[in-house]
C-alpha cells in the first residue's frame, strides 16, 4: 500500500491534534514538520520520527509531500496554502482560512486552478448534537428556522496574549474574540440555518483587556435572505470557559445547545437529546485542552477518506468561504458602525 506523505507546518499547542491522528493511520505517513522556532521543530520531528525544518519554503523543496497541515498563526494560512496548492499539494488548515477575504477566495482558486483539495477545520461540526441537529432540519422533522440566538463567554486574559507574538493583533491575528473562539459557535449556527446572509449589523469593542488591539467584545445580528434572525454575543474577559450556548427556534420546536449537548423539544411533546460519547475517546498528550476532543480525528479521517476516494472532503475551502464571509462582515461592520449588506 502506497502511503500518503504528510507535512505539518507549525509545531504549536494545535500540532498533536493533527500529527498523532495522521500517526496513527496505517495509510498516511508524517515525513517532516516545520516551525519557525527550530527546538519546537526538532522535539516534534524527534518524536514523531520524521524531518525538521524552520523554513516552509526548504521543505517544500527538499520533501516529496501529497499533503500538508497548516497549524499556523491565521495571517499565514493563505500564503502557505496557495503556495502548496502550486507545488500540487493538498491543503488542511486550522481555522480560520484566512484573516481577510481576498486571501481566503485566492486560497480556493489556487486550489481549483491546481486541482486539490483543499480542507478547513470546524471540527465541531462533528459533534453528535450538530448532527442529530442537521439531520433533523434536513429530514423536516425540526421544520424551518424562524430566529436564533448564541452566545459565548470565555476567558483569555491579558497573560494569555502576553504568551503569544502573534495573538491579539489586527495584522496576524485578525481579530479577537470573534475569529478565534465565537467563531466555531457562529460556524455552526450559520451551517444549521443553511440560507444565504441578507445582512450583518455588528457592534465590536476592547472593554476588559489592557494589552491586546483587538476585540473582547462583540454582539450584533446575522440576517438571512428567508428572514431568519442570529443574535449573537462574545466575550473573552469572563472568569472561565462557560459552555458556548446556541438556541434555534424552528416550526416545529426548540433545539437548544449547551457544550456538547442538544436538547430538542418538539411542539408535539417529543424530546431528542445528543452528547459526545464518553467513550469514544483518543489518547493526545499531556496539556492538550480536553474539550478539542476526538473530532478533529473525524474531520482528518474525513479529509484523507474523501483524498483516496477522489471525492471533496465536508468542509472544503467553498464551503468555509461561507463563514468567512460572515466573520469578515462583522469585523468591517464593527469597524465601519454600518450594517454590511452582501449581494
Amino acid at each position: 500500500m502506497k502511503k500518503i506523505k504528510v507535512g505539518i507546518i507549525g509545531c504549536g499547542r494545535i500540532f498533536p491534534m493533527h500529527a498523532l491522528p495522521v500517526e496513527v493511520r496505517e495509510d498516511l505517513e508524517l515525513v517532516a514538520v516545520c516551525d519557525i522556532k527550530e527546538e519546537r521543530a526538532q522535539t516534534a520531528a524527534t518524536k514523531h520520527n520524521c524531518a525538521s525544518y524552520t523554513d516552509y519554503m526548504t521543505m517544500f523543496e527538499e520533501e516529496d509531500m501529497d499533503a500538508i497541515h497548516i497549524c499556523l498563526p491565521h495571517h499565514l494560512h493563505a500564503p502557505v496554502a496557495i503556495e502548496a496548492a502550486k507545488r500540487k499539494i493538498h491543503v488542511l488548515t486550522e481555522k480560520p482560512m484566512a484573516i481577510t477575504m481576498e486571501d481566503a477566495e485566492n486560497m480556493v482558486a489556487a486550489a481549483d486552478e491546481n486541482n486539490i483539495s483543499l480542507g478547513v477545520i470546524f471540527q465541531n461540526r462533528y459533534n453528535q448534537s450538530s448532527q442529530l441537529i442537521k439531520n433533523m432540519l434536513e429530514n423536516g422533522t425540526l421544520g424551518a428556522v424562524k430566529s436564533s440566538k448564541l452566545s459565548l463567554t470565555w476567558d483569555r486574559s491579558d497573560d494569555y496574549y502576553r504568551e503569544s507574538d502573534w495573538k491579539g493583533t489586527w495584522d496576524k491575528e485578525g481579530g479577537g474574540v470573534i475569529i478565534d473562539q465565537a467563531i466555531h459557535t457562529m460556524d455552526i449556527v450559520r451551517w444549521l440555518i443553511d440560507d444565504e446572509i441578507d445582512y450583518v449589523d455588528a457592534v465590536i469593542a476592547n472593554r476588559a483587556h489592557d494589552f491586546i488591539e483587538v476585540e473582547d467584545t462583540a454582539e450584533g445580528v446575522i440576517k438571512y435572505k428567508s428572514g431568519v434572525v442570529t443574535a449573537f454575543y462574545a466575550i473573552n474577559y469572563y472568569s472561565y470557559d462557560a459552555p458556548v450556548e446556541a438556541e434555534l427556534h424552528c416550526e416545529n420546536g426548540i433545539v437548544n445547545m449547551i457544550g456538547d449537548y442538544a436538547e430538542i423539544k418538539l411542539n408535539d411533546g417529543r424530546t431528542f437529546t445528543a452528547e459526545n460519547n464518553p467513550n469514544e475517546t483518543f489518547e493526545y498528550e499531556e496539556g492538550v485542552k480536553s474539550y478539542w476532543g476526538v473530532n478533529h480525528i473525524k474531520q482528518i479521517n474525513n479529509f484523507y477518506d474523501a483524498l483516496k476516494a477522489g471525492t471533496q472532503p465536508d468542509i472544503t475551502g467553498k464551503e468555509a468561504l461561507k463563514t468567512q464571509k460572515m466573520i469578515v462582515a462583522v469585523y468591517d461592520s464593527g469597524k465601519s458602525g454600518k450594517r454590511v449588506a452582501f449581494d
